[in-house]
């Protein structure tokens, strides 16, 4: 669809559709992201970019208490998917913007790249196969505002910027400290049992404080805790068919054996932003996060008479429990001075993240009544470090309305990735004629562990200049070299022309790239148990460069490309209201997902004779497997006025999208689903904010779109499920009960609303009554009390 029609589309789906959010940042507040000159305000940038205030952050959090659930609440473009009953999913949850892929957007912190997640999602729905940034990691408390550029940037920032970038910017405030609390709980009528549930309660508190250095210097930093229960949404029971259908089996039927839900969760976190002048013209700068965040999964249900199951153990059965321990660290130091007529900013950058996966409440039945009941599955480990020199200026250039804004850099990265072995009864064959590994698992073997590194040179030229009063352009150009894939050229052209005092017309066209994360081409992992007869069979994900691999069609991963095209229009009749409308169109091409698993009659022979490796009857692998084009349009609308004694804003956002594959015949139905139907191809957020005197009151209605689920259980059995939209409505009141002390109440979802039930082929014989795939959720309403001093 052309771009002039996507937004003829948009407008008129506008005004027949309510939906929205309210954006308080001030129009004139000026922008550091998506552009390096430094008197870009809101109002004027050549791209759409949303500026979220700290408040506003705060107020929107929700029940899972952290950043990413608050940029969903707030921005329609932005998909928080849940996982449950997931391995490392439930977990590391992944978020999406403009429908893309999790690792398809950038994130920084103060403008510096943020490391990525070690996990490597391999169950979960949404991002599978990849280990983008985990953005629970970031402390709520610890942000002062968040720019999010809704546009391809790789010119500027380098890999991962296709679908946009997110940039958290940290607390500066010198003075003064609060401490804040708050408490939760799910309270809901669960119509597939009938029963009123409350779960999930949760407790967590903050305290930041800040101090004044010399100079205009200042250091902020805090600590946040978090301790949440887990829910349980399962339905009642009917028992697979599959399942022997004996007395202690049938036992079970009509009992909540299962648990889809949260899980639970308990964390810690620390930061710091600091800066200090060394002397005129001279600032040294640091700061830094650091989680530790510990999280307990479900998993299926193990019964009675299972194979699965060692009953002299668990006579009743059992339901395993993952256990995630995760623990990221990013620690920024910079020095901003000034050379000639340049300014100049140079950072070391290092971030890593590692987390501990294993299982709990389980066996490996395969060792019999000796096995253990927990095991370590396995280690992974992001890492980071990097240098980056930033140069910009001004010059006075004859013929132009204002002096343009030169910026030139260099970025030097080095990153890396490693796996750990589990525990070797977690993925232990045993004597016993029972399934093998640790049920829940298995353990990643030791001669899947690997160590991969590499090193990355990026250096870049900008050009910002207003070529007229009216007219501003933007030029980016940008070459990257990675030690193991090649390079990558990127550029960038954006343009803003002011029709008149109210109207302005933008646009930008890019080329932009993602390089192949690191687990991606290294990542192996193998799962052997019995096959036919009694002899080991394997199944084994391999990386690209295994020789069995190559010889079954693996090629080196390319990096995925993309070519950006956006046009929008932003209108301002007063400076109490504003709107702005974007089209765009993404394609990428060479997009990485894992394989089909490649499994043939007399595979296992084929690779023993030519390899020597015995059992393997199935092998998958990353692939550059197909092409996608997205096209969409995001719309927002702000006012704000006196009313009813005190001050009212009101805002409406839009997300329209639809992405379609090209290619693919190596990828699965459920993989084209997660790409095109699995998320929200619109959603729509109205909000209402009223302030007057000391009360305070919040509504927020949020309407999720459709989504479909794809199964392929293999033989033409392909369950298939259009969820209907859904409207969320969010309350809350504030009082300032004194200068110091400022108390709210509100409720997430409190008309208590559920996605649409799965159809029997979906729900696994009533066990999972709703799918995690609505941002909506399936938990029910929450509601919530907070308390914040300030001192």
């Amino acid at each position: 669809m052309p771009t002039l029609r996507l937004i003829a589309l948009a407008a008129s789906q506008a005004l027949l559709t309510t939906a929205a959010v309210a954006q308080t940042t001030a129009l004139d507040a000026v922008v550091v992201t998506g552009t390096r000159a430094k008197d870009r305000t809101l109002a004027d940038t050549a791209v759409p970019v949303d500026v979220l205030g700290r408040d506003e952050l705060l107020r929107a959090a929700g029940p899972d208490g952290n950043l990413a659930a608050a940029l969903q609440a707030l921005l329609p473009a932005f998909n928080f998917p849940r996982q449950s009953n997931s391995g490392g999913g439930d977990h590391v949850r992944a978020a999406q913007l403009r429908g893309l892929s999790p690792d398809q957007v950038l994130v920084l912190v103060n403008g510096k790249r943020r490391n990525t997640s070690a996990v490597v999602n391999l169950e979960s729905k949404t991002g599978k196969g990849t280990n983008p940034v985990d953005f629970n990691t970031i402390p709520l408390s610890a942000v002062a505002r968040i720019e999010v550029l809704r546009d391809g940037a790789g010119a500027q920032y380098g890999s991962d910027a296709i679908a946009g970038v997110v940039n958290i910017i940290l607390d500066e405030r010198k003075a003064g400290g609060e401490l804040a609390t708050e408490v939760g709980a799910f309270h809901t009528k669960f119509a597939p049992t009938g029963e009123r549930i409350t779960d999930g309660q949760t407790q967590s508190a903050s305290l930041t404080h800040g101090w004044a250095l010399a100079g205009n210097g200042f250091l902020r930093a805090g600590l946040e805790g978090l301790h949440r229960n887990p829910t349980n949404r399962a339905g009642l029971d009917e028992l697979p068919p599959w399942e022997d259908q004996t007395p202690a089996n049938l036992a079970t039927a009509g009992q909540r054996n299962y648990a889809p839900g949260e899980p639970a969760t308990h964390q810690w976190q620390t930061w710091f932003n600091a800066a200090a002048d060394l002397q005129p013209g001279t600032r040294a700068y640091a700061f830094g996060t650091w989680q530790q965040r510990r999280t307990l999964g479900a998993a299926y249900f193990r019964y009675p008479d299972s194979s699965a199951n060692v009953k002299a153990v668990y006579p009743n059965g059992y339901r395993p429990q993952t256990t995630g321990d995760n623990r990221d660290l990013q620690l920024v130091a910079g020095l901003k001075t000034q050379w000639a007529d340049w300014d100049v900013d140079l950072a070391l950058n290092h971030g890593r993240n590692d987390f501990d996966y294993g299982v709990r409440r389980t066996i490996n039945a395969s060792l019999g009544a000796a096995s253990p009941r927990e095991f370590h599955l396995a280690d992974f480990g992001s890492r980071l470090t990097g240098v980056t020199l930033d140069l910009s200026r001004e010059l006075a250039v004859a013929g132009l309305a204002r002096p343009l804004t030169l910026a030139a850099g260099l970025d030097v990265r080095r990153d890396g990735f490693v796996t750990g072995a589990g525990d070797a009864a977690s993925y232990a064959v045993g004597s016993f004629d029972a399934p093998a590994g640790a049920q829940a698992g298995p353990g990643l073997q030791a001669g899947d562990a690997t160590t991969r590194h590499r090193n990355v040179v990026g250096a870049y030229l900008d050009l910002s200049a207003d070529l007229t009063r009216d007219w501003q352009g933007n030029l980016a150009l940008r070459h990257d070299h990675y030690s193991d894939f090649g390079s990558a050229t990127t550029a960038k052209l954006s343009t803003r022309l002011a029709l008149d005092r109210t109207l302005a017309l933008r646009g930008a066209v890019s080329s932009n790239f993602r390089a192949p994360s690191l687990a991606q081409q290294g990542f192996a992992f193998t799962v052997t148990d019995r096959g036919d007869g009694g002899a080991l069979s394997q199944v084994r994900t391999l990386p690209v460069d295994h020789p069995i691999a190559r010889y079954l069609g693996a090629q080196d991963l390319k990096a995925e490309t993309s070519r950006n095209a956006s046009l929008g229009l932003s209108w301002q009749p007063s400076r109490d209201w504003s709107t702005t409308l974007d089209a765009y169109a993404i394609r990428v091409k060479n997009r990485i997902t894992l394989s089909q698993r490649i499994s043939r009659d007399g595979l296992a022979d084929e690779l023993a004779a030519k390899f020597g490796a015995t059992g393997i009857d199935g092998v998958n692998f990353f692939t550059n497997a197909l092409d996608t084009r997205t096209r969409g349009a995001d719309l927002v609308t702000q006012w704000r006025g006196a009313a009813l004694g005190g001050e009212l804003r009101l805002g409406w956002t839009a997300s329209f999208n639809r992405t379609t594959v090209r290619g693919g015949d190596s990828v699965g139905l459920e993989e084209i689903n997660t790409l095109t139907d699995a998320s929200p191809r619109q959603r729509h957020i109205l909000s209402a904010n009223w302030q007057g005197g000391i009360w305070g009151l919040q509504a927020r209605a949020t309407r999720h779109g459709s989504t479909t689920r794809v199964f392929d259980f293999g033989d033409g059995f392909v369950p298939t499920q259009t969820y209907a939209a859904v409207w969320q409505l969010d309350l809350e009141a504030q009082v300032q009960v004194s200068r110091a002390l400022n108390l709210s109440f509100g409720a997430v979802n409190a008309t208590d609303k559920y996605p649409t039930r799965s159809i029997a082929d979906i729900s696994y014989f009533g066990n999972f009554p709703y799918d995690v795939l609505s941002p909506i959720g399936f938990n029910g309403a929450y509601y919530y009390a907070r308390a914040r001093l300030s001192f």
